[in-house]
């Protein structure tokens, strides 16, 4: 945990450096309204895009919307660099006075700072002057694309998270629907285990270990209910009664499987982007969290898999609420210092709204199209598994965690108390999270 809170700590003073010494509204291209339209002499122009994909069904299903985007701009080429997952090499590049004209990224955590510094330049005039329509985005968009009045970003497909199950492993145990309740995935979660002779785990019904795989207090706030923050933009982790009850549930299941076993188990994961290796894929597991994407490397990996998905459930007191879930995907934007700003602004509007492009991307990575028109496509052709996460990003109850100045730094504050938590460390719960709020309400005043 050292290690990432220092990695956060570099990412926010290299964005703080990268534009100290150029802040402030982002500089349109003159014109740009009136320019570029398709079919119009241009010179040739390539602009540089970076991507954090690096799995080769990923990285090819977005080139098909580079390779539909460079056919409407005959006259721009993209010259993609795929694999570039850390924001941090987008900050020094920009520091550099290198930056791509174009970036990608799954940090959504570091949007308030992107946006607050200007390092992701703020999109709002690029909309106004060529009449851009946002209209085609779900409300639950915005809540990850823009920060402190400023839209640094639009959306280029997003994730949902939900309950993966074997149902061939449910049968077996006499379960033909999958749980919908926290009691209820609790008891399957030990009816569905299978012990060694000396007492390991053979194979887990479901493990509640915080950091294996998609299993983080941030995924779990979701349906549980638990605010991240009061309205006042202080912390509600020491106040809200919701984040008792999703650590104490995770707890009580770790200690019916006992931490040190849950440690051994979980050192053997398998390879979460390997196309056979993850646990829920090679059996390990009966059930898990897990987002969409995880369809498309079942049918990559193991087609023969028989599984389904449904809603995480939800706690018992709130089961009128099964069917939400945790939001939030991949954004993309201008970087501060873009050689080709007019370009770069088709592209990043191209990839954002694009109907033909998106469904193609989400047919070919498994991700859930951002536009109400994209959601709509007859074109989607996507295994019956994946209408799941369609239904959850619909839900108008789903949507990602409120996010603040600070960046990932609540969350992994949230991480370390966890980690000491599950490990029984923690004494007493309510002034372990106390604490913790009160770390984050530090964080928030050096920040401001």
């Amino acid at each position: 945990m050292m290690k990432r809170w220092l990695v956060v700590l570099a990412v926010f003073g290299l964005i703080a450096a990268a534009c100290t010494a150029g802040e402030g509204e982002s500089e349109v291209p003159e014109g740009l309204g009136e320019t570029g339209a398709a079919g119009e002499e241009q010179e040739p122009v390539t602009i540089e895009m970076w991507i954090p994909f690096s799995a080769d069904h990923e990285v090819a299903g977005v080139q098909q919307v580079f390779d539909r985007f460079e056919q409407e701009y005959p006259w721009i080429t993209v010259d993609v660099r795929k694999g570039v997952a850390s924001d941090q090499k987008v900050i020094s590049a920009i520091r550099a006075g290198t930056p791509p004209d174009a970036v990608m990224s799954w940090s959504l955590d570091d949007l308030p700072a992107f946006c607050d510094t200007g390092a992701w330049q703020d999109l709002t005039p690029y909309t106004e002057a060529t009449d851009f329509d946002a209209s085609v985005f779900p409300p639950s968009v915005a809540r990850y694309t823009g920060f402190g009045g400023k839209q640094c970003a639009f959306p280029f497909l997003t994730d949902a998270l939900g309950l993966y199950y074997n149902t061939d492993i449910l049968e077996e145990a006499g379960y033909t629907e999958p749980p919908e309740t926290m009691s209820e995935l609790t008891q399957m979660a030990k009816d569905l285990t299978v012990f060694n002779a000396d007492g390991s785990i053979e194979r887990a019904g479901f493990v509640p270990w915080f950091g294996y795989y998609m299993m983080t207090p941030p995924e779990l706030a979701i349906t549980f209910g638990a605010d991240f923050y009061n309205d006042d933009g202080t912390s509600a982790i020491g106040s809200d009664p919701d984040w008792v009850e999703l650590f104490q549930w995770q707890k009580d299941l770790v200690d019916f499987y006992g931490a040190d076993n849950l440690r051994k188990f979980v050192a053997g994961q398998g390879d979460e982007w390997g196309e056979a290796s993850q646990d829920f894929q090679n059996g390990r597991i009966a059930m898990a969290i897990d987002g969409e994407w995880r369809t498309a490397f079942i049918e990559n990996g193991t087609p023969g898999l028989n599984y389904a998905t449904a809603p995480f459930p939800v706690p018992d007191e709130k089961a009128d609420t099964y069917g939400i879930g945790r939001v939030g995907g991949t954004i993309i934007g201008i970087p501060r210092g873009s050689a080709h700003p007019e370009e770069a602004w088709l592209l990043v509007s191209f990839m954002a709204t694009d109907t033909d492009s998106l469904v193609a991307a989400a047919n070919a990575i498994g991700n859930v199209p951002t536009t109400l028109p994209a959601l709509e496509s007859p074109e989607l052709d996507l295994p019956p598994q994946f209408q799941t996460f369609l239904d959850i990003f619909g839900n108008p109850g789903s949507h990602y965690k409120d996010m603040a100045i600070i960046g990932s730094t609540d969350q992994n504050l949230l991480g370390d108390f966890a980690e000491r938590w599950q490990a029984g460390d923690v004494a007493d719960l309510q002034a372990g999270l106390q604490a913790v709020a009160q770390q984050i309400n530090d964080e928030i005043e050096a920040a401001s």
